[in-house]
């Protein structure tokens, strides 16, 4: 006899609350590269082009996407 895996998974209320937070943090994010948007459109396209590329970069690297990715699946902030 086996058994129906629907009836032994309890979802996590991890994975809804991190991706509230995801959504909080690009929300933020956006807000603070959009409040730079004066500062950089009088700068010469290409160097904008650059600027906006590293600051989506700086989004990866820099907010802990990693780790609240981690958080949501393990319910550890490491993942190791």
């Amino acid at each position: 006899m086996s058994i129906d895996p629907r009836h032994t998974y309890k979802p996590s209320w991890r994975k809804p609350v991190g991706m509230f937070a995801i959504l909080g943090l690009i929300a933020l994010w956006a807000v603070l590269v959009g409040s730079l948007s004066g500062l950089i459109g009088g700068l010469p396209m290409v160097v904008q082009v650059v600027i906006y590329v590293f600051l989506g970069l700086v989004w990866i690297w820099v907010l802990p996407l990693k780790r609240l990715l981690a958080w949501m699946e393990t319910g550890r902030w490491r993942s190791f």
